[in-house]
Protein backbone atom coordinates (compact mmCIF):
# COMPACT_ATOMS: atom_id res chain seq x y z
CA UNK A 1 0.00 0.00 0.00
CA UNK A 2 1.11 3.39 -0.85
CA UNK A 3 1.67 6.04 1.62
CA UNK A 4 -0.83 8.67 0.85
CA UNK A 5 -0.58 12.57 1.12
CA UNK A 6 -1.02 14.67 3.89
CA UNK A 7 -3.85 17.17 2.48
CA UNK A 8 -6.22 13.46 1.44
CA UNK A 9 -9.90 14.45 3.84
CA UNK A 10 -9.83 11.86 6.52
CA UNK A 11 -13.07 10.85 5.42
CA UNK A 12 -14.57 8.99 2.57
CA UNK A 13 -17.76 7.21 1.61
CA UNK A 14 -18.09 3.88 0.48
CA UNK A 15 -19.09 4.76 -3.18
CA UNK A 16 -19.48 8.00 -5.61
CA UNK A 17 -22.36 9.74 -4.87
CA UNK A 18 -24.43 9.24 -7.53
CA UNK A 19 -25.32 13.21 -7.58
CA UNK A 20 -21.78 13.55 -8.26
CA UNK A 21 -21.41 11.24 -11.41
CA UNK A 22 -20.84 13.18 -14.78
CA UNK A 23 -23.36 12.60 -16.96
CA UNK A 24 -22.05 10.06 -20.21
CA UNK A 25 -21.84 12.52 -22.47
CA UNK A 26 -22.24 12.03 -26.42
CA UNK A 27 -18.98 10.85 -28.42
CA UNK A 28 -16.98 12.38 -30.10
CA UNK A 29 -14.61 11.17 -33.15
CA UNK A 30 -11.64 10.92 -31.36
CA UNK A 31 -8.58 12.66 -32.94
CA UNK A 32 -5.76 10.91 -34.33
CA UNK A 33 -2.95 10.25 -31.96
CA UNK A 34 -0.34 12.18 -31.61
CA UNK A 35 -1.99 15.40 -33.30
CA UNK A 36 -2.59 17.36 -30.12
CA UNK A 37 0.04 20.42 -29.48
CA UNK A 38 2.12 19.90 -26.54
CA UNK A 39 0.17 22.03 -24.63
CA UNK A 40 -3.52 23.30 -24.00
CA UNK A 41 -6.46 21.26 -24.64
CA UNK A 42 -8.20 19.12 -26.72
CA UNK A 43 -10.51 20.33 -29.97
CA UNK A 44 -13.90 18.69 -28.16
CA UNK A 45 -13.04 20.72 -24.77
CA UNK A 46 -16.18 21.41 -23.28
CA UNK A 47 -15.78 24.79 -21.09
CA UNK A 48 -17.15 25.50 -18.14
CA UNK A 49 -17.00 22.12 -16.27
CA UNK A 50 -14.08 23.89 -13.70
CA UNK A 51 -16.30 23.41 -10.23
CA UNK A 52 -17.69 19.28 -11.37
CA UNK A 53 -14.22 18.96 -11.86
CA UNK A 54 -13.01 19.69 -8.96
CA UNK A 55 -15.68 18.01 -7.27
CA UNK A 56 -14.56 15.14 -8.84
CA UNK A 57 -11.22 15.43 -8.18
CA UNK A 58 -12.29 15.69 -4.13
CA UNK A 59 -14.01 12.66 -4.51
CA UNK A 60 -11.24 10.74 -6.32
CA UNK A 61 -9.28 12.33 -3.38
CA UNK A 62 -11.54 10.55 -0.44
CA UNK A 63 -11.61 7.57 -2.57
CA UNK A 64 -7.82 7.74 -2.31
CA UNK A 65 -7.60 7.89 1.55
CA UNK A 66 -7.56 4.51 3.06
CA UNK A 67 -8.28 0.89 1.85
CA UNK A 68 -9.96 1.05 -1.68
CA UNK A 69 -12.05 -2.44 -2.09
CA UNK A 70 -13.82 -3.32 -5.75
CA UNK A 71 -17.01 -0.70 -5.03
CA UNK A 72 -14.37 2.20 -4.72
CA UNK A 73 -12.16 1.11 -7.71
CA UNK A 74 -15.07 0.86 -10.11
CA UNK A 75 -16.12 4.36 -8.49
CA UNK A 76 -13.07 5.64 -9.26
CA UNK A 77 -13.14 3.85 -12.88
CA UNK A 78 -15.81 5.42 -13.60
CA UNK A 79 -15.29 9.21 -12.76
CA UNK A 80 -12.79 8.79 -15.79
CA UNK A 81 -14.49 6.64 -17.86
CA UNK A 82 -17.99 9.22 -18.32
CA UNK A 83 -15.62 12.35 -18.47
CA UNK A 84 -15.56 13.65 -21.57
CA UNK A 85 -12.34 14.73 -23.50
CA UNK A 86 -11.88 18.23 -22.13
CA UNK A 87 -12.51 16.39 -18.03
CA UNK A 88 -10.55 13.49 -18.72
CA UNK A 89 -7.51 15.85 -19.08
CA UNK A 90 -8.66 17.88 -16.26
CA UNK A 91 -8.75 15.30 -14.30
CA UNK A 92 -5.49 13.56 -14.89
CA UNK A 93 -3.73 17.25 -14.77
CA UNK A 94 -5.37 18.25 -11.43
CA UNK A 95 -3.98 15.14 -9.87
CA UNK A 96 -0.23 15.22 -8.65
CA UNK A 97 1.83 12.62 -10.47
CA UNK A 98 1.72 10.55 -7.06
CA UNK A 99 -2.07 11.14 -6.85
CA UNK A 100 -2.39 9.44 -10.15
CA UNK A 101 0.02 6.98 -9.09
CA UNK A 102 -1.99 6.25 -6.30
CA UNK A 103 -5.56 5.57 -8.61
CA UNK A 104 -3.46 3.15 -11.11
CA UNK A 105 -2.10 1.31 -8.15
CA UNK A 106 -4.59 1.02 -6.46
CA UNK A 107 -6.58 -0.85 -8.27
CA UNK A 108 -6.88 -4.11 -8.83
CA UNK A 109 -7.08 -7.47 -10.93
CA UNK A 110 -9.37 -10.54 -8.64
CA UNK A 111 -9.27 -14.10 -9.54
CA UNK A 112 -12.50 -13.96 -10.49
CA UNK A 113 -13.18 -10.25 -10.99
CA UNK A 114 -13.64 -7.18 -11.76
CA UNK A 115 -10.39 -6.45 -13.56
CA UNK A 116 -10.32 -2.55 -12.48
CA UNK A 117 -6.71 -2.32 -13.06
CA UNK A 118 -6.98 -3.51 -16.79
CA UNK A 119 -10.22 -1.78 -17.09
CA UNK A 120 -8.41 1.70 -15.73
CA UNK A 121 -5.26 1.08 -17.84
CA UNK A 122 -7.05 -0.27 -21.20
CA UNK A 123 -9.11 3.08 -20.90
CA UNK A 124 -6.53 5.58 -20.68
CA UNK A 125 -3.83 4.09 -22.99
CA UNK A 126 -5.59 2.81 -26.03
CA UNK A 127 -9.44 3.51 -25.64
CA UNK A 128 -9.63 6.96 -24.95
CA UNK A 129 -6.01 7.64 -25.93
CA UNK A 130 -6.91 10.09 -28.65
CA UNK A 131 -8.52 12.33 -26.32
CA UNK A 132 -5.31 12.62 -24.25
CA UNK A 133 -2.97 15.70 -24.71
CA UNK A 134 0.59 15.20 -24.84
CA UNK A 135 0.93 17.31 -21.06
CA UNK A 136 -1.82 14.31 -19.85
CA UNK A 137 -0.05 11.29 -21.71
CA UNK A 138 3.21 12.65 -19.97
CA UNK A 139 1.62 12.97 -16.61
CA UNK A 140 0.25 9.05 -16.75
CA UNK A 141 3.83 7.88 -18.30
CA UNK A 142 5.55 9.49 -15.30
CA UNK A 143 2.74 8.18 -12.82
CA UNK A 144 3.24 4.66 -14.03
CA UNK A 145 7.04 5.15 -13.79
CA UNK A 146 7.01 5.94 -9.65
CA UNK A 147 8.45 2.50 -8.07
CA UNK A 148 8.59 -0.21 -10.10
CA UNK A 149 6.90 -1.41 -13.25
CA UNK A 150 5.01 -4.51 -13.88
CA UNK A 151 4.06 -6.17 -16.85
CA UNK A 152 0.79 -4.55 -17.30
CA UNK A 153 2.38 -1.05 -16.72
CA UNK A 154 5.32 -1.90 -18.94
CA UNK A 155 2.31 -2.62 -22.17
CA UNK A 156 0.49 0.78 -20.95
CA UNK A 157 3.41 2.60 -21.20
CA UNK A 158 4.45 1.81 -24.50
CA UNK A 159 0.84 1.98 -25.83
CA UNK A 160 1.41 5.81 -25.12
CA UNK A 161 4.16 6.15 -27.01
CA UNK A 162 3.17 4.17 -29.66
CA UNK A 163 -0.40 6.18 -30.13
CA UNK A 164 1.54 9.38 -30.47
CA UNK A 165 3.65 10.34 -33.37
CA UNK A 166 5.45 13.10 -35.54
CA UNK A 167 5.88 16.26 -33.69
CA UNK A 168 3.76 14.85 -30.88
CA UNK A 169 5.75 12.12 -29.97
CA UNK A 170 9.20 14.49 -29.94
CA UNK A 171 6.76 16.77 -27.22
CA UNK A 172 5.93 13.82 -25.22
CA UNK A 173 9.44 12.78 -24.85
CA UNK A 174 10.74 15.93 -23.92
CA UNK A 175 7.60 16.31 -21.41
CA UNK A 176 9.06 12.47 -19.73
CA UNK A 177 12.65 14.16 -19.07
CA UNK A 178 11.27 17.48 -18.32
CA UNK A 179 9.73 15.73 -14.97
CA UNK A 180 12.53 17.22 -12.62
CA UNK A 181 13.60 14.56 -11.31
CA UNK A 182 15.99 11.30 -12.13
CA UNK A 183 12.91 9.64 -13.85
CA UNK A 184 13.69 10.67 -16.96
CA UNK A 185 13.70 8.74 -20.25
CA UNK A 186 16.76 7.14 -20.55
CA UNK A 187 16.00 5.49 -17.04
CA UNK A 188 12.47 4.76 -18.08
CA UNK A 189 13.06 2.97 -21.87
CA UNK A 190 16.84 1.48 -20.61
CA UNK A 191 15.81 0.38 -16.69
CA UNK A 192 12.73 0.62 -16.39
CA UNK A 193 11.09 -1.06 -19.00
CA UNK A 194 12.27 -4.56 -18.50
CA UNK A 195 10.71 -6.11 -21.79
CA UNK A 196 13.46 -6.67 -24.37
CA UNK A 197 11.29 -6.83 -26.80
CA UNK A 198 8.84 -3.79 -26.18
CA UNK A 199 12.05 -1.55 -25.69
CA UNK A 200 13.21 -2.66 -28.85
CA UNK A 201 9.87 -1.68 -30.42
CA UNK A 202 9.88 1.78 -28.97
CA UNK A 203 13.31 2.77 -30.19
CA UNK A 204 12.18 1.69 -33.72
CA UNK A 205 9.20 3.52 -33.18
CA UNK A 206 11.05 6.52 -31.99
CA UNK A 207 13.36 6.46 -35.43
CA UNK A 208 10.26 5.83 -37.81
CA UNK A 209 8.50 8.92 -36.20
CA UNK A 210 11.75 10.89 -36.18
CA UNK A 211 10.98 14.59 -37.86
CA UNK A 212 13.74 15.95 -39.40
CA UNK A 213 16.21 17.44 -37.52
CA UNK A 214 16.36 21.07 -38.69
CA UNK A 215 19.57 22.31 -36.29
CA UNK A 216 17.79 20.89 -33.08
CA UNK A 217 20.42 19.59 -30.92
CA UNK A 218 20.92 18.20 -27.46
CA UNK A 219 23.23 20.30 -25.46
CA UNK A 220 25.12 17.47 -23.17
CA UNK A 221 27.63 18.94 -20.65
CA UNK A 222 30.06 17.36 -18.47
CA UNK A 223 30.16 18.92 -15.11
CA UNK A 224 32.86 18.76 -13.10
CA UNK A 225 35.61 21.51 -14.43
CA UNK A 226 32.90 22.25 -17.36
CA UNK A 227 30.27 23.95 -14.93
CA UNK A 228 32.36 24.79 -12.25
CA UNK A 229 35.70 24.72 -10.78
CA UNK A 230 35.84 20.94 -9.13
CA UNK A 231 38.85 18.23 -10.00
CA UNK A 232 42.10 19.42 -11.62
CA UNK A 233 41.40 23.32 -12.28
CA UNK A 234 43.74 24.98 -10.72
CA UNK A 235 43.45 28.74 -12.78
CA UNK A 236 40.37 29.22 -10.58
CA UNK A 237 39.17 29.00 -7.02
CA UNK A 238 37.03 26.23 -6.02
CA UNK A 239 33.88 25.63 -6.76
CA UNK A 240 33.79 28.98 -9.09
CA UNK A 241 31.17 29.01 -11.77
CA UNK A 242 32.74 29.56 -14.98
CA UNK A 243 31.83 33.13 -16.04
CA UNK A 244 29.36 32.93 -19.17
CA UNK A 245 29.04 29.07 -18.96
CA UNK A 246 25.06 29.11 -18.07
CA UNK A 247 24.64 31.91 -20.64
CA UNK A 248 26.19 30.31 -23.47
CA UNK A 249 23.60 26.86 -22.27
CA UNK A 250 20.93 28.88 -22.78
CA UNK A 251 21.96 30.34 -26.21
CA UNK A 252 22.90 26.92 -27.02
CA UNK A 253 19.67 25.31 -26.13
CA UNK A 254 17.72 28.51 -27.69
CA UNK A 255 19.74 27.94 -31.04
CA UNK A 256 21.38 30.33 -34.11
CA UNK A 257 18.27 30.53 -35.99
CA UNK A 258 15.79 33.68 -35.94
CA UNK A 259 13.40 32.30 -33.86
CA UNK A 260 14.66 30.04 -30.61
CA UNK A 261 14.08 26.66 -30.03
CA UNK A 262 12.37 25.15 -27.02
CA UNK A 263 13.92 25.13 -23.90
CA UNK A 264 14.94 22.34 -22.12
CA UNK A 265 17.32 20.58 -24.07
CA UNK A 266 20.32 20.35 -21.77
CA UNK A 267 21.85 17.32 -20.38
CA UNK A 268 24.49 17.08 -18.27
CA UNK A 269 26.94 13.29 -18.96
CA UNK A 270 28.33 12.95 -15.51
CA UNK A 271 30.93 10.15 -14.42
CA UNK A 272 28.92 10.30 -10.85
CA UNK A 273 27.76 6.22 -10.60
CA UNK A 274 24.01 5.53 -11.24
CA UNK A 275 21.84 4.44 -8.61
CA UNK A 276 18.30 3.63 -8.84
CA UNK A 277 16.89 5.50 -6.17
CA UNK A 278 18.08 8.37 -8.21
CA UNK A 279 20.53 10.10 -5.09
CA UNK A 280 22.97 11.23 -6.84
CA UNK A 281 21.52 12.76 -9.90
CA UNK A 282 19.35 14.22 -7.11
CA UNK A 283 22.16 15.92 -5.51
CA UNK A 284 23.61 17.05 -9.27
CA UNK A 285 20.22 18.11 -10.33
CA UNK A 286 20.10 19.95 -7.09
CA UNK A 287 23.31 21.67 -7.03
CA UNK A 288 22.60 23.16 -10.60
CA UNK A 289 19.27 24.38 -9.59
CA UNK A 290 20.94 26.65 -7.33
CA UNK A 291 23.04 27.60 -9.48
CA UNK A 292 20.38 29.23 -11.60
CA UNK A 293 19.97 25.51 -14.20
CA UNK A 294 16.44 24.91 -13.86
CA UNK A 295 15.77 23.00 -16.75
CA UNK A 296 18.09 19.75 -17.37
CA UNK A 297 18.40 16.25 -17.48
CA UNK A 298 21.20 14.03 -15.89
CA UNK A 299 22.36 11.11 -16.75
CA UNK A 300 24.73 9.01 -14.90
CA UNK A 301 28.04 6.99 -15.16
CA UNK A 302 28.75 4.03 -13.43
CA UNK A 303 31.06 1.84 -10.82
CA UNK A 304 32.73 -0.12 -13.84
CA UNK A 305 33.61 2.57 -15.53
CA UNK A 306 35.03 5.08 -12.64
CA UNK A 307 38.41 4.97 -12.74
CA UNK A 308 40.29 5.98 -15.61
CA UNK A 309 39.63 7.82 -18.40
CA UNK A 310 39.52 6.18 -21.23
CA UNK A 311 37.16 3.70 -19.20
CA UNK A 312 34.65 7.38 -18.08
CA UNK A 313 35.15 8.32 -22.25
CA UNK A 314 33.20 4.59 -23.45
CA UNK A 315 30.39 5.45 -20.34
CA UNK A 316 29.70 8.45 -21.70
CA UNK A 317 29.89 7.34 -25.25
CA UNK A 318 27.45 4.29 -24.42
CA UNK A 319 25.08 7.10 -22.77
CA UNK A 320 25.32 9.03 -25.49
CA UNK A 321 24.23 6.52 -28.07
CA UNK A 322 21.62 5.86 -26.22
CA UNK A 323 21.08 9.46 -26.09
CA UNK A 324 20.94 8.93 -30.09
CA UNK A 325 18.38 6.24 -30.05
CA UNK A 326 16.13 8.33 -27.70
CA UNK A 327 16.37 11.39 -30.16
CA UNK A 328 16.83 10.63 -33.33
CA UNK A 329 15.12 13.72 -34.62
CA UNK A 330 18.16 15.84 -32.88
CA UNK A 331 21.59 16.42 -33.25
CA UNK A 332 24.12 16.91 -30.27
CA UNK A 333 26.72 19.18 -29.02
CA UNK A 334 29.12 18.60 -26.19
CA UNK A 335 30.61 21.04 -23.50
CA UNK A 336 33.17 19.34 -21.42
CA UNK A 337 37.11 19.39 -20.51
CA UNK A 338 40.77 18.42 -20.99
CA UNK A 339 41.08 16.70 -17.20
CA UNK A 340 38.95 13.98 -17.29
CA UNK A 341 38.07 11.63 -20.64
CA UNK A 342 35.72 14.10 -22.14
CA UNK A 343 38.32 15.39 -25.24
CA UNK A 344 38.45 11.35 -25.57
CA UNK A 345 34.83 10.75 -25.75
CA UNK A 346 34.36 14.09 -27.95
CA UNK A 347 37.34 12.88 -30.82
CA UNK A 348 35.05 9.38 -30.57
CA UNK A 349 31.88 11.26 -31.11
CA UNK A 350 33.13 13.23 -33.53
CA UNK A 351 34.54 10.76 -35.66
CA UNK A 352 31.47 8.20 -34.97
CA UNK A 353 28.68 10.29 -37.58
CA UNK A 354 27.26 13.45 -37.87
CA UNK A 355 24.73 13.49 -35.11
CA UNK A 356 27.32 15.34 -32.75
CA UNK A 357 27.90 18.88 -34.37
CA UNK A 358 30.50 20.24 -32.04
CA UNK A 359 32.79 19.16 -29.41
CA UNK A 360 33.92 21.85 -26.98
CA UNK A 361 36.52 21.27 -24.62
CA UNK A 362 37.69 23.72 -21.70
CA UNK A 363 41.35 24.05 -21.22
CA UNK A 364 41.55 23.20 -17.58
CA UNK A 365 45.22 21.20 -18.18
CA UNK A 366 46.79 24.57 -19.53
CA UNK A 367 47.26 22.78 -22.54
CA UNK A 368 49.18 24.95 -25.35
CA UNK A 369 48.99 25.91 -28.86
CA UNK A 370 50.26 22.72 -30.45
CA UNK A 371 48.10 19.88 -28.15
CA UNK A 372 44.94 22.89 -29.02
CA UNK A 373 46.15 21.93 -32.64
CA UNK A 374 46.65 17.89 -32.31
CA UNK A 375 42.52 17.99 -30.71
CA UNK A 376 40.94 20.42 -33.54
CA UNK A 377 42.60 17.73 -35.82
CA UNK A 378 40.05 15.17 -34.44
CA UNK A 379 37.30 17.22 -34.21
CA UNK A 380 37.90 19.24 -30.94
CA UNK A 381 37.83 22.67 -30.55
CA UNK A 382 39.81 23.45 -27.19
CA UNK A 383 38.80 27.03 -25.34
CA UNK A 384 40.07 28.87 -22.47
CA UNK A 385 37.17 30.74 -21.44
CA UNK A 386 33.39 30.57 -22.49
CA UNK A 387 33.66 33.68 -24.19
CA UNK A 388 36.22 31.71 -26.57
CA UNK A 389 33.68 28.81 -26.99
CA UNK A 390 30.65 31.01 -27.78
CA UNK A 391 32.73 32.85 -30.32
CA UNK A 392 33.20 29.20 -31.87
CA UNK A 393 29.81 28.52 -31.47
CA UNK A 394 28.31 31.33 -33.38
CA UNK A 395 31.22 30.89 -36.50
CA UNK A 396 29.43 27.17 -36.82
CA UNK A 397 25.80 28.38 -36.32
CA UNK A 398 24.92 27.25 -33.39
CA UNK A 399 24.14 30.65 -31.30
CA UNK A 400 23.43 33.88 -32.96
CA UNK A 401 24.92 37.01 -32.63
CA UNK A 402 22.56 38.43 -30.30
CA UNK A 403 23.81 35.37 -28.50
CA UNK A 404 27.56 35.48 -28.74
CA UNK A 405 26.60 39.40 -27.30
CA UNK A 406 24.69 37.95 -24.54
CA UNK A 407 27.29 35.45 -23.58
CA UNK A 408 30.14 38.29 -24.07
CA UNK A 409 28.29 40.64 -21.49
CA UNK A 410 27.29 37.85 -19.02
CA UNK A 411 30.78 36.49 -18.99
CA UNK A 412 32.33 40.06 -17.98
CA UNK A 413 29.61 40.52 -15.60
CA UNK A 414 29.91 37.41 -13.56
CA UNK A 415 34.11 37.86 -13.82
CA UNK A 416 33.56 40.81 -12.33
CA UNK A 417 31.83 39.23 -9.07
CA UNK A 418 34.76 36.84 -8.70
CA UNK A 419 36.81 37.00 -5.73
CA UNK A 420 40.75 35.58 -6.56
CA UNK A 421 43.14 33.60 -4.63
CA UNK A 422 45.42 35.57 -6.09
CA UNK A 423 46.18 38.71 -8.19
CA UNK A 424 48.28 37.11 -10.56
CA UNK A 425 45.28 34.39 -10.66
CA UNK A 426 43.02 37.40 -11.59
CA UNK A 427 45.53 38.57 -14.30
CA UNK A 428 45.53 35.52 -16.29
CA UNK A 429 42.29 35.27 -16.14
CA UNK A 430 41.68 38.78 -17.38
CA UNK A 431 44.17 38.53 -20.13
CA UNK A 432 42.81 35.37 -21.43
CA UNK A 433 39.16 36.81 -21.73
CA UNK A 434 40.25 39.87 -22.75
CA UNK A 435 41.60 38.45 -25.86
CA UNK A 436 38.52 36.22 -26.61
CA UNK A 437 36.34 39.06 -26.40
CA UNK A 438 38.38 41.05 -28.95
CA UNK A 439 37.97 38.33 -31.03
CA UNK A 440 34.38 38.16 -30.69
CA UNK A 441 33.87 42.01 -30.83
CA UNK A 442 35.62 41.84 -34.79
CA UNK A 443 32.66 39.27 -35.28
CA UNK A 444 29.71 41.84 -34.41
Amino acid sequence: MTSRLPSVPSRRSTDVNPALRPTTPTPATPAQPGTRPATGTPTDFTAGNATGVQTRLSTIRSLLSGHTDRKEETALLALFKNANAGELNQLINGLSRQELHEVTSDMNDRLFGPDNKTAFLSLLTKERVGDLTVESRAKLVQALQINSTDGKEEKAIGALFLATKGEGLSALKNAIDGGSDHRDLQQLIFHDIDDGALRTQLLAHFKTEATPKDGKVKVLSDIDDTFYANWKDDRFPKKTIYPGVRALYAELDRGGGATADRTGDLMFLSARPYDRPGVSEHFSREMMHDHGVTQATVLSGDFAHLIGNHSIADKKFENWQQVNQLYPEYGSVFLGDSGQGDAIFGAKAAAANADMRSVFIHNVTHMDAAGKAAEAQKGVFVFDTYVGAATEAFKRGLISKGGLERVMNEAHREFAALTFSSPEQKSERKAELDRDTAAARSLL
